[in-house]
Formats: structure tokens, sequence, C-alpha cells
């Protein structure tokens, strides 16, 4: 995991870098001493892992998480208790108390890897066929989704709707990229915006599928592909 350190005071700059030449899954990149910087170099650059300080002048660590992209996760290290549970409502992965332990900060490395290793699964493009559930991030949490309980999928321009039942997830994993983690025996693309779980479908016609209360239209590039898959199947 690629890392940077956001902190305005040298000195625990220092302590945090030499901490994580200890890991050897870090790789550190680059350091900040204001909030502000930092994100303007989010803005053009990918990071995995911030180790953020909070109390800075200016823009605060607080304030800057809030604009942090949601595959980008952060380690708080402050000399202040009371920030603890509003860093956590930001999703953070870890909250630590300076001076840092190094037992500690692997701790916190440690929560990060792991959550980190879930994204890249969910980015792979070989599902896991042992498999019957995905994960997906939203609303800065991680939802697990039984396969079987997807109705279908929206696709919109920066996001995607999983729709479950009568529960809808928000996340911003793209169509390409789910369609990717289900199995594709049983999930259909029949359209630029739309994957649908054949075995919730309650009927078709020549140009949409109904499921429940829904209408979701099928592509007209995508209708031999649904023929194919689904109708040929069912006869």
């Amino acid at each position: 995991m690629n890392c940077i350190v956001v902190d305005d005071e040298p000195l625990a700059r220092e302590v945090i870098k030499d901490l994580i030449t200890t890991q050897p899954k870090l790789k550190f990149i680059q350091e900040f001493n204001s909030a502000s910087k930092a994100e303007i170099y989010l803005k053009s650059n990918t990071v995995d892992l911030i180790f953020l300080d909070i109390e800075m002048p200016g823009l605060n660590g607080l304030k800057f998480a809030e604009s942090v992209p949601v595959n980008t996760f952060i380690i708080f290290t402050t000399a202040y208790r009371n920030y603890a549970v509003e860093s956590y409502s930001l999703d953070a992965v870890d909250y630590l108390l300076k001076p840092i332990f190094p037992d500690r900060f692997a701790k916190a490395v440690g929560k990060a890897i792991s959550l980190h290793k879930l994204l890249l699964k969910e980015d792979s493009d070989l599902p896991d066929k042992t498999k019957n559930f995905l994960f997906v991030k939203a609303d800065r949490k991680y939802y697990k989704i039984l396969f079987e309980k997807i109705l279908f999928i929206q696709g919109l321009k920066d996001y995607s709707l999983i729709y479950s039942g009568t529960e809808k997830i928000m996340t911003l994993l793209n169509l390409k990229t789910l369609h990717k983690q289900l199995p594709l025996d049983k999930f259909i693309r029949v359209s630029k915006s739309y994957i649908v779980n054949e075995t919730a479908i309650d009927a078709f016609d020549n140009n949409t599928i109904y499921i429940k209360d829904h209408q979701i239209p099928i592509g007209k590039v995508y209708q031999d592909d649904f023929y194919k898959q689904y109708i040929d199947k069912e006869i």
C-alpha cells in the first residue's frame, strides 16, 4: 500500500516515517505539512493510506478527511483524545494517540491492509467461484450482499445502485467492476445501465424485463446475449 503522512510538526512526520519503514507492505511516497497541500496532491494522485494529524493550521484533519476518496484509508495520528468519536464517524481505520508505539502502529496498519485486500478482490478480473456473496463499500461501510438476494443492478454516471429486495445500496463501483464479481451464469448484462439476476425475472417481452415492480429496458445490442443466456436455457 502506498501512503502519505500529513502533519504540521516535522518531528511527528519523522517518527511516522520511521514506523512506516518497519512495515514491509507499506510504501511511503510523500509527506505534507498541511492538509491543504495534501488535498491538492490527492486531486492528481492515487493514495491507499493517509496518516493524518487533526489539529493543524488552516484546514484541519477532520475537515480534510471529508473530501478524501472513499477508497483511500485514513489512520488519524493525534495528541488529543477528544476527537476519537468524530474520527470514526468519518470511517477512519484507526485513531492513534501520540506518542505512537510500534505495536499499536502495527495493529492499525494490519487493519488497513486487510481492508485494502478486500478492495483489491472487488477489482479483480477473476471472480471467486466458491463465494456466494460480494462486499461493496457504501456510506463508509462494507456491506455483504448475497448473490441470491440481488434483483438487479443499475449503473448511473458516477455510481451504481444494487437492488436487493426492498433494500437499495449505492456504491461508487461501476457496472463493469461489479459484473466481474458476479457469477456469469446467473447475472446478465442487458443494457449499458443494467445487470439482472436471471432467477429474479418475473416476465419479459421483446424490449423489457419485469422484476417485481421494476421495468428494465433491454438494449438492442444486448438482446442476442439475453436470448442465448436466459431464454435458450429456460426452454
